[in-house]
């Protein structure tokens, strides 16, 4: 049975789930029927970060634009355009195994396309949730259900898998950004507007 967690709340991946390699991060919203006269564009993206909580270059953003880290350790499974749909509208592949020594994180954020333009927000975004499941037998492990702590906000740190005394832990973040992918971004080292 998954654990559900609370905002803030950390809890192992691998101490219950020894040998577990290969999980698939699952993000899910649903868009509020607000008529900004634009269509929805949510994107998953993951920033593999180093003990200085920064990445180490730039390829070490995983996003629709990069789809899978040099490393083949993070995997993004593709672009959904309109979130429409149950269950996970982006999921994003991590082979724990393969994930280099040299990084300490691997943080997961959700921005709105084009928010400014389109006067987007998360206010108008609902059920958004971060689960992980083991991909070799489909359990679902945990989930983090996010609630509708977000007004002005146009991308969310949903949380991040980390390192520990060499097991793998969860720790759910719910942090909110005005700004969008640019403010994420340039957090954690990089420079968006060469994406």
């Amino acid at each position: 049975m998954a654990i559900s967690l609370a905002k803030g709340q950390k809890v192992s991946l691998t101490k219950d789930n020894p040998g577990l390699k290969k999980v698939i991060v699952g993000l899910g919203w649903d868009v509020n029927r607000y008529d900004t006269g634009d269509g929805y564009d949510l994107d998953a993206s993951a920033f593999l970060l180093t003990d200085s909580g920064k990445v180490s270059a730039q390829e070490d953003f995983v996003f629709y634009g990069n789809l899978s880290h040099v490393s083949g350790s993070v995997t993004h499974m593709g672009d959904n355009l309109t979130g429409e749909g149950e269950g996970d509208d982006e999921q994003i592949r991590v082979d724990l195994s393969l994930v280099p020594a040299n990084f300490s994180r691997i943080a997961f954020a959700v921005t709105i396309y084009d928010a400014e333009r389109r006067r987007q927000n998360f206010g108008q975004i609902s059920n958004a949730f971060i689960r992980i499941y083991n991909e070799e037998d489909g359990q679902e492990i945990l989930r983090y259900d996010l609630g509708e702590d977000f007004s002005i906000e146009t991308a969310v740190i949903f949380g991040e898998l980390y390192r520990h005394n060499g097991e793998w832990k969860f720790n759910a973040i719910g942090n909110g950004y005005q700004g969008g992918l640019a403010a994420i971004c340039a957090s954690y080292g990089i420079d968006a507007a060469g994406e």
